[in-house]
């Protein structure tokens, strides 16, 4: 019967009609309760309970993120060279006729061309190029990258080298490219050294002193102070850092040298180790921006050969890293006189024949080469 609820209940009647509904967990022995089943399901997010599942569960979160933020690094550092090879300009440069066996090794042939085109009025006056028609080449260097486990190899062959040129008799070797092109100047090439060129590469004036922007400048140790309008440059001795209208007047100067064209090729192999070793710097490659700028810029100036695959141009760039780090060979062919009066009466660069032949031999056998032939000029690749 229910109690009426104003009636005063006696003393110890609460015991006898209050029951507890709540499940408490049995107090074992010593005091220590013990946490139910149902206590653990009904435990709320914050108990110790359920920290270990939930920390477990955020970690993996994290590493699946970590592992997408990869796999979409990886696929730009891959993306951005193929987007810009597709830019890449192709020449015809493969000779015509009986050519040299291609035997082990690969040699690729190098050029710097002179040419204006790409570049403004302001452009041209800012960097002194002037504004001659035509192409002409700056720079002519043979790459040689073994398969016999030898070092890489840079030669370059002097511009005003006095060789001859098919069907053109005998004339200073730029001349072939101003004649007739990559094609003439790759059989040129190949008719005087015996070496079979694999592929060819080409940089302009144009995108050169983009490529050197693009990187944030070219660290440098100018030997002495130069000084040469015709180069636009005006530079102190001593370490430091070249934007691209000053590094493109380093590797053009040639009138202030006492070396004249040997100096100027020397300057050239020494600048592109500088390059390629500031391009391979995190602050080039972990920035996204700087490494797109400076593929972008490299393939607005470059220009290759028909048969030439990115493959061959990344045996290139990493024969240039190689020397920038001391693991490779920077040199000249060898001279026996450097201002040789030729037919016309023009100065030009005559080649030591004998030594000229052995070094090529070896290149051409792919033999190693650990130190260069005998009476070669070599610069080391060092900056300083």
């Amino acid at each position: 019967m229910p109690t009426d609820p104003s009636t005063p209940r006696r003393s110890g009647q609460d015991d006898a009609y209050v029951v507890d509904t709540r499940r408490r967990p049995k107090r074992p022995a010593g005091g220590v309760v013990t946490p139910s089943r149902a206590d653990e399901r009904d435990a709320g997010p914050d108990t110790p309970t359920r920290e270990p599942r939930y920390r477990w569960r955020r970690g993996r979160i994290a590493l699946v993120v970590l592992l997408v933020l990869l796999l979409a690094w990886i696929g730009f550092m891959v993306w951005v060279p193929m987007q810009a090879w597709g830019a890449v300009n192709k020449v015809d440069n493969v000779p015509d006729g009986q050519r040299p066996t291609d035997t082990s090794g690969y040699n690729y042939l190098l050029v710097g061309s002179d040419s204006r085109e790409g570049l403004t009025k302001e452009q041209r006056k800012k960097y002194a190029t002037g504004n001659a028609a035509g192409n002409r080449t700056d720079t002519i260097m043979l790459v040689h990258v073994s398969e016999s486990g030898g070092k890489p190899v840079m030669v370059s062959l002097p511009r005003d080298s006095y060789v001859p040129i098919p069907g053109h008799g005998s004339n200073k070797i730029n001349a072939a490219y101003s004649i007739g092109g990559p094609k003439l100047l790759t059989e040129t090439v190949e008719q005087v050294t015996g070496i079979h060129v694999d592929g060819y590469v080409e940089i302009g004036l144009g995108g050169f002193a983009a490529v050197v922007d693009s990187v944030g400048g070219v660290d440098l140790c100018v030997p002495r102070n130069m000084k040469d309008k015709k180069a636009g440059i005006d530079l102190q001795k001593g370490c430091q850092t070249l934007d691209g209208g000053n590094a493109l007047g380093y590797v053009r100067s040639r009138y202030e040298d006492p070396l004249g064209d040997i100096g100027r090729a020397a300057r050239q192999r020494q600048f592109l180790g500088a390059l390629m070793k500031k391009a391979a710097t995190p602050s080039t490659v972990l920035l996204p921006w700087r490494y797109k700028s400076f593929a972008d810029a490299s393939a607005a100036g470059l220009a290759v050969g028909q048969d030439t695959g990115i493959t061959d141009a990344v045996r290139v760039l990493q024969a240039m890293r190689a020397v920038s780090n001391d693991e490779g060979l920077s040199l000249s062919v060898p001279t026996s006189d450097l201002a040789y009066r030729t037919s016309a009466g023009a100065l030009a660069v005559k080649w030591d024949t004998e030594r000229a032949k052995a070094l090529f031999k070896a290149l051409k056998d792919d033999e190693p080469l650990t130190e260069p032939p005998a009476g070669t000029t070599v610069e080391g690749a060092k900056n300083s």
